[in-house]
C-alpha cells in the first residue's frame, strides 16, 4: 500500500525522502541493447527534523553530491518522494518548486564557479530577491546585504567588490550569505569546505554551526572528512554504492560503528594523540568499488568485505537496527567496531 504524505506542519519531520532512485544513463549494451543505468542513488530514505544536522559520507561515488541535487530538483528523480514540509519536492508543479525552493537553500564546494564574475558580491546576494520579489522591498536590500555579510564574518563595504578579489573561505562565507537572503528552513551543504585550506574549514565549520543555532536552520553537510562531520552533525548518514550503509546518531555511529563499510571510514581518521594510533586497528579496503552500473547481488559491500558469506551473495542487507544501538545498518553480521578514539567535537589537526 502506498504511503502517503506527512501532515503539513510543525507535527512531522521537516524533510521525509522515501524510496530516492536516481539512475543515470550508461552505456548501451551492443550495437541494439538498452543502456546500462548508472545507479547513483538507489533506494534512499531518511527523515530531518527541523533543526537537525545530517551528514552525509561517503567515498567519492557513493552518491552524495547526486542525492544532495536530487533533493533540490537539480537532477530529476527516477523513482522515489522526498516530502518538505509535507509537500513533494519530486512532483511540485513549476509554481509549488519556486515557493519551496525559496525555504531550502544550497551551499556548493566551489563558490567561485557558482557566482556571476561579473556581479558584485552585493548584486550576487540580491540576485535571489529578484527571483522571488516579494521577499523583500528593493529598499531594504543594500542595509540586508550589510546585515548579511556581518553576520558571516565579512564587512558590509564588501557588498561593492567582485568574486575575484576574495580568497576562497571569504567566496564561501559570500554563499552562505548568499543562501541566507531568503531566510530558509533548510540549507544543502554540498562539500562547502574541501577546497578549503584546512586552517579555513575549521573558521567556516564553526560559522555554519553558529548560524544552525542562532536560526534554527536544518542542515545536510555533504562531505568527505569525517571530523568535521562529526563537528557539526546530529545524525550521519553513510553512503556505498548509492545506498545508505549505516545511519544513526553521531556519537552512537562513531563510538560504535556496526557496518565495516563505517568501521573502514573511522579507521583511517588522523588521530592527534600517538596513543590513539597505536590503540586502534587500521582497516584497508582492497580493491575498487564496483561499477554503479553493475553493483553485485546481494549487499553491495560484500565484494572488499572482510566478513563476507554466500548468504551476502544471494541476500541484500535491510536497512535495521540489529543490535539495538538506535543505528541502522545493512549489514547481516553486525558487531561494534573501532573507532577513531576522538573526542567530541574535535577537528582533525591543523583546524583547532
Amino acid at each position: 500500500m502506498a504511503i502517503g504524505p506527512i501532515p503539513v506542519g510543525n507535527a512531522g519531520p521537516l524533510l521525509d525522502v522515501r524510496n530516492l532512485v536516481k539512475h543515470f544513463p550508461g552505456r548501451r549494451r551492443g550495437l541494439f541493447g538498452a543502456p546500462s543505468a548508472i545507479r547513483a542513488v538507489d533506494d534512499v530514505g531518511f527523515t530531518l527534523s527541523r533543526g537537525e544536522t545530517l551528514g552525509v559520507v561517503g567515498e567519492s561515488g557513493s552518491g552524495k553530491t547526486t542525492l544532495a541535487r536530487t533533493l533540490l530538483r537539480l537532477h530529476p528523480a527516477t523513482s522515489g518522494q522526498a516530502f518538505f514540509d509535507g509537500e513533494d519536492i519530486l512532483t511540485a508543479d513549476p509554481a509549488a518548486l519556486k515557493r519551496l525552493r525559496r525555504r531550502m537553500q544550497v551551499v556548493f564546494q566551489d563558490p567561485y564557479l557558482a557566482f556571476n564574475p561579473r556581479f558584485t558580491i552585493g548584486e550576487t546576494i540580491a540576485e535571489a530577491w529578484r527571483i522571488h520579489f516579494d521577499a523583500l522591498p528593493r529598499s531594504q536590500w543594500a542595509k540586508r546585504i550589510g546585515e548579511l555579510l556581518e553576520q558571516v564574518g565579512l564587512r558590509a563595504d564588501y557588498a561593492g567588490r567582485h568574486p575575484h578579489e576574495f580568497s576562497g573561505g571569504q567566496r564561501q562565507r559570500v554563499g552562505i550569505a548568499r543562501a541566507l537572503a531568503l531566510e530558509p528552513d533548510l540549507v544543502i551543504c554540498d562539500e562547502p569546505v574541501s577546497a578549503l585550506d584546512v586552517s579555513v574549514q575549521a573558521q567556516v565549520v564553526n560559522l555554519l554551526v553558529d548560524i544552525q543555532k542562532m536560526r534554527k536552520l536544518s542542515l545536510i553537510f555533504v562531505a568527505h572528512d569525517l571530523a568535521v562531520v562529526r563537528h557539526i552533525s546530529t545524525r550521519v548518514a553513510v553512503m556505498y554504492l548509492g545506498k545508505i550503509v549505516e545511519i544513526g546518531p553521531t556519537d552512537a555511529v562513531f563510538e560504535r560503528a556496526n557496518h565495516p563499510y563505517t568501521q573502514a571510514l573511522l579507521s583511517a581518521v588522523p588521530v592527534p594523540d600517538p596513543r590513539g594510533r597505536e590503540q586502534r586497528r587500521r582497516i584497508v579496503l582492497q580493491g575498487d568499488p564496483p561499477n554503479p552500473a553493475s553493483p553485485p547481488s546481494g549487499c553491495r559491500f560484500r565484494t572488499r568485505c572482510w566478513k563476507a558469506q554466500d548468504i551476502c551473495a544471494r541476500e541484500e542487507p535491510a536497512l535495521l537496527d540489529r543490535r539495538g544501538t538506535g543505528t541502522l545498518s545493512r549489514c547481516l553480521f553486525p558487531e561494534a567496531g573501532p573507532t577513531t578514539r576522538l573526542p567530541h567535537g574535535q577537528l582533525t589537526r591543523g583546524q583547532e
